[in-house]
């Protein structure tokens, strides 16, 4: 479709709302109440309570499709149900996953509620999905790696479309964010309560979340880079053009998730926090030098108050480079030699602590993680897959920032002008820090890449169903990228 004919092109029709649809969503919650009742099979005055609970997500979901994706996220890329492991037992993004798919389809097939779009950004990502998926084939580790693709990254795929279909409105991206940043208080109270009681704590100082359980949480770094996503959502609430309640929800949001990644005494995580602070404070501190002064202090303090000094690894103790950084050297040169090895599609996918051993320059008897995005997205997919990664990464980045531009314009709603603001600062912060944590195929970057293209879509449209002036004329022509296919 045209520039000129997606201007013209009428509104989506609203959720049906007619008595002739009555009966069918009555079915379809019945249905669901159904999956509900066979999952949830917990004794005693709980089960209706549960099932009420249910009950209530249900109709949100069917009324607003943006809703259990965003749970799902949260649950799945913050790992609420492992920092609470009361909910483990009810198996929460099963059931989330499983009311996504009946809600997709009932907008997406039965009511066409949802028009699905495209855009270059994910087209880039479909490459790179296609070459993680080749690697399989040639994985040193077949077993491994298909089942990393089962289990995680084809969800993630999944997911990224959903939710770039489903986020449509700017009540989902105000939504999205209090949602995230609700979620990013509940782990970030965890992590502290463990700090202050010695729970799960590594090399004695490092706070984590369950680790006895074998929580992607349970790794410090991985904490850390995991809390920079409601950060950043938080850091826009505090500045944004809203209310006062929804700045001081940010400001206590923000509050709590510095205060959590100051006890994982992340330095990638730190980093991650002065970029994400960086950027937000750029948008409203006019004087760039003072805003460089101001972050190299507020490292400097940070550091100091994280106790990175006296870890037992990377502290001040370590003469020369410490432990840490050596170990992450020895890593990045580790993933250089088996894409050396395997130039095309790399080892495949989560097989670089298999493959560590072949490839190490020095073997201290144990396996190590690559500690870096670019270089285990290089070892694990070859040149073939990093090109495609970081050509998508360099278009979200050109996208995101056209879409801070446009959302900051006059008559653009506030929340998307927050929303835009929490996405390009997040992406920032997981640029920097994923310089050295590993998140090159989990959530963070594929949820980010999904809320942009969907805000870059709202933006395109119309300011009022009766107008055929979109927000941004010129923002159409890299926003589509966003071609509409019915």
């Amino acid at each position: 479709m045209t520039d000129e004919s997606f201007q013209r092109a009428a509104p989506r029709r609203p959720f049906p709302t007619g008595d002739g649809h009555i009966w069918e969503i009555v079915i379809a919650l019945l249905c669901v109440a159904l999956v509900f009742y066979s999952w949830m099979k917990q004794p005693g005055l709980e089960m209706p309570l549960l099932i009420s609970a249910g009950f209530v997500v249900v109709v949100l979901a069917f009324k607003r499709p943006s809703v259990p994706c965003i749970m799902f996220v949260c649950f799945s890329f913050l790992r609420i149900h492992e920092a609470f492991p009361v909910l483990s037992p009810l198996r929460i993004p099963q059931l989330l996953a499983q009311l996504i798919l009946i809600v997709t389809f009932w907008h997406l097939v039965l009511m066409r509620s949802i028009r699905p779009y495209w855009s270059r950004e994910l087209t880039a990502f479909a490459v790179f999905f296609t070459f993680c998926t080749a690697s399989i084939v040639t994985s040193s580790g077949r077993d491994t790696s298909f089942l990393f693709w089962s289990d995680s990254f084809s969800k993630v795929a999944l997911m990224t479309l959903l939710i770039a279909w489903c986020t449509r409105k700017a009540a989902d991206f105000q939504l999205a964010g209090q949602t995230i940043v609700l979620a990013g208080i509940a782990v970030s109270c965890v992590a502290i309560y463990n700090k202050v009681h010695g729970i799960g704590l590594v090399e004695g100082t490092r706070v984590t979340i369950g680790r006895d359980v074998g929580s992607v949480l349970g790794d410090p770094n991985d904490l850390a880079l995991a809390l920079l996503f409601p950060l950043s959502f938080a850091g826009a609430l505090v500045v944004a053009r809203t209310n006062l309640l929804n700045r001081f929800y940010g400001l206590v949001g923000f509050g709590f998730v510095v205060a959590a990644i100051i006890c994982t005494q992340s330095r990638g995580g730190l980093l991650g926090l002065a970029t994400v602070t960086a950027v937000i404070g750029s948008r409203y501190v006019k004087n760039k030098m003072l805003v460089g002064i101001i972050g190299v202090c507020a490292m400097v303090l940070l550091y100091a108050v994280a106790g990175i000094s006296g870890r037992s690894s990377g502290g001040a103790a370590e003469q020369g480079i410490d432990e840490s950084s050596e170990g992450r050297l020895i890593a990045w040169r580790t993933a250089w030699n088996m894409v050396k090895a395997h130039p095309l599609l790399g080892v495949g996918l989560n097989t670089f602590p298999l493959n560590y051993y072949f490839y190490t320059p020095e073997w201290d008897g144990h396996e190590h993680a690559v500690h870096s995005t670019w270089f285990g997205v290089l070892a694990e997919t070859g040149f073939l897959g990093f090109t495609s990664f970081i050509t998508m990464i360099g278009m979200l980045i050109r996208l995101s920032l056209r879409c801070l531009s446009v959302a900051q314009g006059h008559g653009v709603d506030p929340r998307f002008s927050t929303a835009a603001l929490a996405l390009t600062s997040g992406l920032a912060g997981f640029c920097v820090s994923g310089t050295f944590l590993t998140q090159g195929l989990s959530w963070p970057i594929y949820v980010t890449l999904a809320l942009t293209v969907a805000l870059a879509r709202a933006l395109s449209e119309p300011r009022d169903p009766g107008s055929e002036v979109p927000v941004a004329g010129p923002f159409l022509p890299v926003a589509t990228g966003i071609g509409e296919r019915a």
